[in-house]
């Protein structure tokens, strides 16, 4: 059960200066009550940065409370998920909390503004979290993007780096690659293509403007590798040849040239040119 904390005169200084959430009352929540949001935009936790506040929360204790909703038997994550894991590896047992009586959609909208603002979101996240809000709610890209207060284009370019290939968007969520360098791989039309120019890329460390310079390289060596494509004989040609392959028993090839053309009878042994010339009167 929660239980309503009186501040001391520091730590209240600290949480009156909080933006959001003004006149809230703040508790104190034992850490097994509460779970995260299934559908929290932030899916990867950077271990080193997660120890550094693991160390401070040691230290200093949790200084912003966590927002959090009720549930049917416990309290949901809204924002603070961070706070939260650093808190259990710090062996906290209660943690300062913010109650808000919050919808599903309010309560992703909360979670993923808080994200971009703290720019703690890898550009997949990011993605992943504007797919989920056109998908679950019917948004467009323009209203996606009111509603988190960035450009549409930004929307745009993050949803569009959801088309790589899976292991490349694993090197962008583990920053071996930029949300640049990634932009410029879109470009190129096959996943080999990508694939090789994301190996080059990492294994040279090469920087957004010589990415970009790469994919131009392979896009040029993909063109001339591509050979024209030779339109097929016609329906009834290749009905013919297979009605003279049936009749002969070998290969036969009709070849169309302006009003004439030529006929290719393959033979494969001196016998079996003696039985097509019984066949042919000759």
């Amino acid at each position: 059960m929660v239980k309503k904390i009186g501040l001391g005169r520091g730590m209240g200084a600290l949480l009156e200066t909080m933006e959001n959430h003004e006149g809230s009352k703040y508790y104190l929540c034992p850490i097994e009550e509460i779970r995260p949001n299934s559908n929290q935009p932030r899916k990867h936790f950077d271990q080193q940065k997660l120890d550094e506040l693991v160390a401070s929360i040691q230290e200093k204790g949790i200084i912003q409370p966590l927002l959090v909703r009720k549930m049917e038997g416990f309290f949901e994550i809204v924002a603070g998920e961070r706070r939260w894991r650093a808190a259990q590896k710090a062996g906290l047992l209660e943690i300062p909390v913010i109650i808000e009586s919050i919808g599903e959609e309010a309560s992703l909208e909360i979670a993923l503004i808080e994200n971009l603002q703290r720019e703690d979101l890898n550009p997949i996240e990011e993605g992943d979290a504007y797919r989920f809000l056109i998908e679950k709610y019917g948004f467009s890209q323009d209203e996606v993007a009111r509603r988190v207060g960035k450009e549409r284009s930004t929307v745009a370019n993050a949803l569009r780096l959801l088309k790589l290939p899976e292991d490349v968007r694993k090197d962008v969520v583990l920053s071996r690659l930029s949300m640049g360098q990634a932009r410029a791989l879109l470009s190129l039309d096959s996943e080999e293509d990508i694939r090789e120019a994301r190996d080059t890329v990492v294994s040279k460390e090469l920087s957004v403007r010589e990415t970009e310079s790469l994919v131009k390289r392979i896009k040029k060596k993909s063109s001339f590798g591509t050979r024209r494509q030779v339109p097929g004989p016609p329906a009834e040609i290749e009905e013919l040849s297979g009605r003279l392959k049936q009749v002969l028993g070998t290969k036969v090839r009709i070849q169309p040239r302006g009003r004439g053309g030529k006929i290719e009878i393959s033979y494969f042994s001196a016998q079996e040119l003696n039985r097509l010339l019984i066949l042919l009167g000759i």
